[in-house]
């Protein structure tokens, strides 16, 4: 199967990967790692001060135009990579799992998509995501509690005026009591604006957890 079908790195092109691997060993240590996870008052962490109500928040890798990084998100979001986002999560459980801020989480709730891009995609790439964190950092997954509204468009394009007026409306939740008292993991893909996750925030406020912190695979430079 592998002279027929060989696996490639999606870095250097060599077919010395491993099975279910979207890179070989060097081209994962050349990522570009943030190390916010392990840093207070980090960007992230900034993007969001006076904007929503987070405990603690951090990114996986620097996101930039025409990067190995922009491939790897391209791959998963678009081509139905899945392996790429598994890779992210396990490396995101590797850096979350060994910082002390983060061992007080009781659930992780990945940011949902619609039902029309569940449809054209077949997968949600942020529950993708979060099921490698899972694999490395046991924390039950949480679906269908956050709800993203089916009339709701693409963020990726709107500036962040734009995102902020759809803000109020973008999700809902539904079974607050499933959240009540809890302190909660909310995973996604890239963080650009910030609106999203602002949003997805503001709505699980109203199931009143304990606390809502935020891990990102990609932070937009």
């Amino acid at each position: 199967m592998h002279l027929l079908y060989p696996q490639i790195c999606f870095g250097c092109g060599t077919d010395q990967v491993e099975k279910a691997m979207p890179l070989c060993h060097k081209c994962i240590q050349d990522l570009p790692f943030t190390d916010f996870f392990s840093i207070n008052e980090n960007p992230v962490e900034k993007i969001f001060w006076g904007r929503a109500d987070i405990q603690n928040a951090g990114a996986l890798l620097f996101f930039t135009k025409d990067s190995l990084v922009q491939t790897l998100i391209t791959a998963l979001k678009y081509h139905h990579n899945k392996k790429v986002g598994i890779l992210f999560g396990k490396l995101m459980g590797e850096a979350i799992a060994v910082e002390e801020k983060f061992k007080q989480i009781d659930l992780i709730i990945p940011i949902p998509i619609s039902a029309s891009k569940i449809n054209s995609r077949g997968f949600n790439q942020s529950e993708v995501i979060a099921i490698g964190i899972q694999q490395i950092w046991h924390r039950p997954i949480l679906n269908n509690v956050l709800i993203k509204r089916s009339w709701s468009n693409s963020q990726t394009k709107k500036n962040r005026k734009a995102r902020l007026q759809q803000l109020p409306d973008l999700f809902y939740l539904q079974k607050p009591t499933s959240i009540e008292g809890k302190h909660i993991l909310l995973v996604d893909d890239v963080l650009t604006s910030g609106a999203t996750l602002e949003a997805a925030v503001a709505s699980l406020m109203t199931g009143s957890p304990a606390s809502v912190s935020i891990a990102v695979a990609a932070y937009t430079l």
